[in-house]
């Protein structure tokens, strides 16, 4: 009995221990998409500035593939000890519940949320050579020819692919939905005229905007972007029209709660270092910073709001 009970103690007080200790090696911050992409944008963005404050490096790793499927599955079946956590997305978080059955993961089961990272602009993009000059346009031109225009995306269940079929089901269009590895192949494909339209994220796509490389027609946020005050938003077009994406760090579920706290606190830090702040907002990122169980409510809102979307849409995996 009595070897019993000091076992008990020592495992009640190991875990506080191993947090104060934590962390004592690098940590792992897994991106679900080829660098250069926005996701990996904010990662790199944070992770000099938790580094710095951990005391140990965060090494930003490319996992790309299945819209973020990929490495949100890494990262639920890694160790819960705080050293490999994810800049999850709204693809690979909230729509692969719906959209993807045979996943390898369940969100609210197999990962522990730390905070939200940004709220992202994304903006519907086409190339020069289509002849439309806003969305009503755009809308009579896939209606004249269905299936004719075809539009890039991320992945399947990412942001990108949500606002094109969200378009589609608003404005009764059939455009085809051609599907990449990440923003970054996605917006080179767009820019050669491989396919002829995308919602590109802010952070990336602005730039080819103020080049005349590509046409910008609409933000698919409720509201007008700070960043480009003069741009239309769809639901100006298509009342109700609203589709944001959002980065946010998780751990495996079962890490443990004051390494979580330390991740929170560092993240937060991070992301309200006015330089940070500075370069997001400049590309249309909003930093959010919110506690682990604001995220957790965000996480399963967002899973209820598009598993509506790709019930009626009838959206698949191409």
């Amino acid at each position: 009995m009595k070897k019993t009970i000091m076992l008990l103690a020592a495992l009640s007080t190991a875990l506080p221990v191993a947090a104060q200790q934590y962390p004592v090696r690098p940590i792992r911050l897994v991106v679900g998409f080829p660098a250069g992409g926005p996701t990996d944008i904010v990662a790199r963005q944070l992770a000099p500035k938790m580094a710095e404050a951990l005391g140990q490096q965060v090494i930003v790793d490319n996992r790309g593939g299945a819209g973020g499927m990929i490495a949100t599955e890494q990262v639920a079946k890694a160790a819960p000890d705080g050293y490999t956590i994810i800049m999850g997305t709204i693809g690979g978080i909230a729509v692969a519940m719906s959209l993807n059955p045979s996943r390898g993961y369940d969100t609210l089961r197999d990962l522990a949320p730390i905070t939200q990272s940004v709220t992202v602009t994304s903006i519907l993009v086409t190339h020069p050579s289509v002849p439309a000059k806003n969305v009503r346009e755009l809308l009579a031109l896939a209606r004249a020819q269905p299936g004719r225009l075809n539009y890039g995306s991320s992945g399947n269940g990412t942001i990108t692919h949500l606002a094109g079929e969200l378009l589609k089901y608003m404005g009764k269009v059939e455009i085809t939905h051609v599907p990449y590895k990440g923003g970054a192949p996605a917006l080179t494909a767009l820019v050669s005229g491989e396919v002829d339209m995308t919602y590109e994220n802010s952070l990336i796509i602005t730039p080819h905007i103020r080049s005349g490389r590509v046409k910008a027609l609409a933000v698919t946020a409720a509201k007008r972007s700070k960043l480009l005050p003069d741009l239309p938003t769809i639901a100006e077009t298509l009342p109700g029209y609203s589709a944001s994406g959002w980065y946010g760090l998780l751990a495996p579920a079962a890490t443990p709660k004051p390494v979580i706290a330390r991740l929170h606190t560092e993240a937060v830090k991070a992301l309200r270092a006015p330089d940070v702040v500075e370069r997001l907002s400049s590309q249309g990122a909003e930093p959010v910073g919110n506690s682990p169980e604001e995220f957790t409510a965000f996480v399963r809102s967002e899973i209820s709001k598009w598993a509506n979307l790709v019930k009626v849409a009838n959206m698949r995996s191409d």
